[in-house]
């Protein structure tokens, strides 16, 4: 796209009322970084910084009618797809990314909260294996995600990473993007496999409770900087640098007494 021109990034996710996750952390994460935010509800969510009380489905012949309607006016640049929840929806996002000729996606395989509570039915992962993995320019699972995704045993080290990596790759996404904030140790290392060559970015673990929305907003963070740069893998270290320092910064804000959110407008607000 023109150097000149501002993005337009479509997040498909649920909607966490605390504001630190899900699709409101995402337009956050657009603004932010220079991309006009749009945004389909494929869920509902009773959510705070402690806790998942309540998912409420949207129905999914609405949410096809959310994005039928969107892109028939709205030219979407990239697509960042979050909480889907059910087989139904993974199976009519799918449907509509196919449709719609959708080819920057970003796949942020979202599965537990961080207060632990299941936002993908064990069912609906083979659906989001088979139907949404192969359409996804670049895809962002935590290890825990990868686990699931692989069915393999839990991953502990960088060498375990870097074969899990591989392993997604095979699923067929063009690029993997494996967090290690689970790993133990000092450092929170991410590696990224493009089927032919493995990146590690490293990135030193920051202490806080801080962590609501993390995965989210990486992924968010990507997609709106896909437009904006030619490389791909300037993109994430671009992504990954955004949200290392908006985990850095979330000590400003005060928000809930559990996990709180990261700041998204670090660079903006004073």
């Amino acid at each position: 796209m023109p150097d000149d021109m501002i993005p337009n990034v479509l997040s498909i996710a649920g909607v966490d009322p605390s504001g630190g996750a899900g699709l409101l952390a995402d337009l956050k994460t657009f603004s932010a970084l220079g991309a006009y935010g749009t945004g389909v509800v494929a869920a509902l969510t009773a959510q705070n910084t402690r806790a998942v009380t309540g998912i409420h489905p949207v129905p999914v012949a609405f949410i096809a009618q959310q994005l039928d309607t969107l892109f028939a006016d709205v030219r979407i640049d990239a697509v960042k797809l979050g909480m889907l929840g059910t087989t139904e929806v993974v199976a009519t996002v799918a449907d509509a990314l196919r449709r719609h000729h959708v080819r920057r996606l970003v796949v942020d395989p979202v599965m537990v909260s961080k207060s632990g509570h299941h936002l993908l039915s064990p069912d609906a992962v083979a659906s989001l294996r088979t139907r949404i993995l192969p359409l996804a320019e670049i895809i962002t699972p935590n290890l825990p995600e990868a686990e699931v995704l692989l069915a393999c045993a839990p991953i502990r080290t960088l060498a375990d990473m870097r074969a899990a990596a591989r392993a997604l790759h095979a699923l067929g996404p063009r690029i993997v993007v494996l967090k290690g904030g689970h790993l133990d140790g000092a450092e929170s290392p991410d590696v990224i496999d493009d089927g032919t060559t493995q990146v590690e970015l490293p990135a030193a673990r920051i202490v806080t409770k801080n962590t609501h929305g993390t995965g989210c907003t990486l992924s968010a963070a990507i997609a709106a900087l896909l437009p904006q740069h030619d490389d791909p893998i300037a993109a994430i270290r671009a992504a990954k640098a955004y949200l290392t320092a908006a985990i850095a910064a979330s000590g400003e804000l005060t928000v809930g007494s559990g996990h709180g959110p990261v700041h998204h407008f670090h660079t903006l607000w004073k």
